[in-house]
């Protein structure tokens, strides 16, 4: 990404809707789905730490190793406190195989070009057992400035996860879509933003605060219903793939 998207996302992952609601049902889920580890702290790749909120949550229940391309995202990860970072790419991973119990990669397999590749790589470090829990944006329709900005190379739909999945050799354990209930005002962003010129920007538009709150406790709901099964449509494709034993 850009270095003005690192900092925007520093400063708004505390607290704006969106990324609160994404960690928290990916959270969830990977919880649940993680195998107990005879009561010892999980070892947890953060693949694409950003700036490092999710690794700090991580740091209450599991032992995360936070990695990143990019420099300027492994500072603001600092900044969190965190100590245990790498800087590298997700197609070439310095972790050794079979070594870690879960790979949690937020929006992160669009931004590589080579997704197959990175694929492999969280197959290849997950020990037998292991889980990867991940989501990506949805639908090559709602492509525009906001990928731009992001610099992403795909969107994804569920069938076409399940088959990059598969090839890589996990067993797909959960598929759903997420931001179910605000997608069509999604389309309808993305609809307006093709129509305007200029810079590509990525779409992270202010809300009041009682309607972030509002926003929060949507993505709250939506969490509740993905544990229990899979929305048909939404923005982002979430998905739980483990490694067979």
């Amino acid at each position: 990404m850009h270095a003005e998207e690192y900092t925007r996302m520093f400063e708004l992952e505390d607290r704006y809707w969106w990324f609160v609601g994404r960690r928290r049902v990916a959270l969830n889920l990977l919880k649940f789905y993680l195998a107990p580890s005879d009561a010892k702290r999980p070892m947890v790749l953060d693949l694409g730490c950003g700036t490092g909120v999710i690794s700090r949550e991580l740091q209450e229940w599991a032992e995360p190793i936070s990695l990143d391309m990019s420099s300027l995202a492994l500072d603001f990860s600092r900044k969190r406190g965190l100590k245990n970072l790498l800087q590298a790419r997700g197609e070439w991973l310095p972790i050794k195989s079979n070594s870690v119990d879960a790979v949690l990669a937020l929006d992160i397999f669009e931004h590589i070009e080579d997704d197959r590749a990175a694929f492999r790589e969280a197959f290849r470090v997950l020990k037998p057992g292991g889980v990867l829990m991940l989501s990506v944006p949805a639908f090559k329709t709602l492509w525009g400035p906001h990928d731009v900005a992001l610099m992403h190379f795909r969107r994804y739909t569920g069938r076409q996860m399940a088959d990059r999945l598969r090839n890589a050799g996990f067993r797909v354990m959960r598929m759903s879509y997420s931001v179910f209930f605000l997608f069509p005002v999604v389309v309808m962003v993305r609809i307006l933003e093709k129509m305007k010129r200029g810079e590509a920007k990525a779409s992270l538009p202010q809300v009041p605060p009682w309607l972030n709150r509002s926003l929060i406790g949507l993505q709250n709901a939506e969490a509740g219903l993905i544990s229990k099964l899979s929305l048909p449509w939404g923005s982002s494709v979430l998905a739980v793939a483990q490694k067979p034993e």
